[in-house]
């Protein structure tokens, strides 16, 4: 009979025992060794072509984040300056719209005033006062006497502190007192021949005119024929005169006659008005007034009166409307000072738009080349392709690394019109990104050298 024994209490048993637990003690090491052995061939040198594509790699991951972050930056900026823009095409729609309205009452064209005022007024902008009083004019002269009340109520009742109330209450007694009566708005024989023989005594005899002219001014007629008066006022040129009109621009009775007095200060006052319109823009809060005086400044080429509120304006709105007045009125010598002394790149870029105004493609060269901010160099290479530059495009692009400034290049060329220089970037240009941004832009022209060459690529 054969005994069996548990294994390890034989000799082969322990020697297997022996072998297991050695095996087992020596497995970590092992795979320890393994790892180094890996570890250490990861980081041999590799060769030079491996390494080289790496770095190729590397950058082209790296441009493309900085791309990515130039992309996003723009995107933000673009943003924030089309809110600002419509916030401008908003003001200066209300402002167009004021203007028909007015342009319309001067012609007698009540209807057409009605609507331009009612739309103005629905707009709910800070000349609704205003807006609202017009209405009532238009709707009075128009025959619709209960409308008039109506929006004068309006007036009254929501704008109780308005410089239009005492206007708006002088009408409201017209319209009470005229109704029943057949309206003629065409008839008013009275008041053109009282104006007729009014500036003929301006012209002869000043001062006994002008205190029936102030007199006028402060009575209950209506803010139409009251600029009339003014302008006739205006236009003898006479020291009483711009004394008037300095006082009446001060604000002291109704805000479209504020609003006239300054513009015909700008228009009749020549250098004896800049003193008064300093006065008044430094006196006042009112962003209305001071944009009036700015543009009335365009009327005189005031470039003195300009640099100073440009430089000294708190609100960016109104330095912005300044800066643009000034390259309107060529002032390119006063855009180099602020120019210089700015430091808020927003600024900076009106100051470029207001030397694109002004012509000035000298100075626009300048900021394209040597602008340390690119996003400055950006603007300065746009306004000129909008000016034609082209030999100085090209210039630009040849000397120029940026990758962003070439592709700004394509812009101006693409915005200009230039199909022939986008041709001759798209034959020569080894840049792919480039290469292709160029075609995109010639595919969308429709020219005959950009589809010659769209044509030659086909045919390659």
């Amino acid at each position: 009979m054969i005994t069996t024994h548990p294994v390890g209490k034989t000799f082969f048993g322990r020697v297997f025992l022996a072998g297991l637990a050695a095996s087992l003690i020596l497995m970590p090491a092992s795979r320890t060794a393994h790892a180094a052995r890996l570890h250490t061939f990861a980081a041999l040198p590799q060769s030079p072509q491996t390494q080289a594509e790496a770095d190729e790699a590397r950058r082209e991951r790296e441009e493309e984040e900085r791309e990515r972050q130039r992309e996003r930056e723009e995107e933000k900026r673009e943003r924030e300056q089309e809110k600002r823009d419509r916030e401008q095409e908003r003001l200066d729609r209300l402002q167009e719209l004021y203007d028909d309205g007015r342009e319309a009452l001067d012609d007698d064209q009540y209807d057409k005033a009605e609507q331009k005022f009612s739309a103005l007024a629905q707009m709910n902008g800070p000349q609704t006062d205003a807006a609202l009083y017009w209405k009532a004019y238009a709707e009075n002269k128009l025959g619709k006497k209960a409308a008039a009340l109506a929006t004068i109520a309006e007036v009254k009742s929501k704008y109780a502190q308005s410089r239009w109330k005492k206007d708006a209450e002088a009408l409201e007694l017209e319209v009470k007192q005229s109704s029943g009566q057949k309206p003629n708005p065409d008839a008013e024989p009275d008041k053109d021949l009282k104006a007729l023989a009014l500036q003929s005594l301006l012209n002869s005899d000043p001062s006994r005119a002008m205190p029936i002219v102030e007199k006028i001014l402060n009575g209950p007629e209506s803010p139409k024929y009251k600029s009339k008066v003014l302008f006739l006022a205006a236009q003898t040129g006479s020291a009483q005169g711009m004394e008037l009109l300095a006082k009446t621009a001060k604000g002291q009775g109704n805000p479209e006659l504020q609003r006239k007095a300054i513009e015909y200060l700008g228009m009749f006052g020549g250098e004896r008005a800049h003193k008064a319109l300093k006065e008044v823009y430094d006196s006042t809060n009112d962003e209305s007034v001071k944009r009036a005086i700015i543009r009335s400044h365009l009327l005189s080429g005031d470039k003195t009166s300009l640099l100073a509120e440009a430089k000294n304006e708190k609100s960016e709105a109104l330095r912005k409307e300044a800066i643009r007045t000034l390259g309107l009125t060529g002032g390119t010598s006063e855009l180099e000072q602020l120019y210089q002394a700015e430091s808020s790149i927003d600024v900076k870029r009106e100051i470029l738009q207001a030397f694109f105004l002004s012509g000035d493609s000298k100075r626009m060269e300048q900021a394209a080349l040597n602008e340390k901010n690119i996003d400055l160099r950006r603007s300065a290479i746009r306004n000129l392709g909008l000016m034609g530059h082209s030999d100085l495009l090209q210039s630009i692009y040849a000397k120029e690394s940026d990758y962003s400034l070439k592709e700004e290049v394509l812009n101006a060329y693409f915005i200009s019109g230039n199909a022939k220089g986008l041709v001759a970037i798209a034959k020569s240009e080894k840049d792919a990104g480039l290469k292709k941004k160029a075609v995109e832009k010639l595919s969308l022209m429709g020219s005959k050298e950009g589809n010659d060459y769209l044509m030659e690529l086909l045919e390659k």
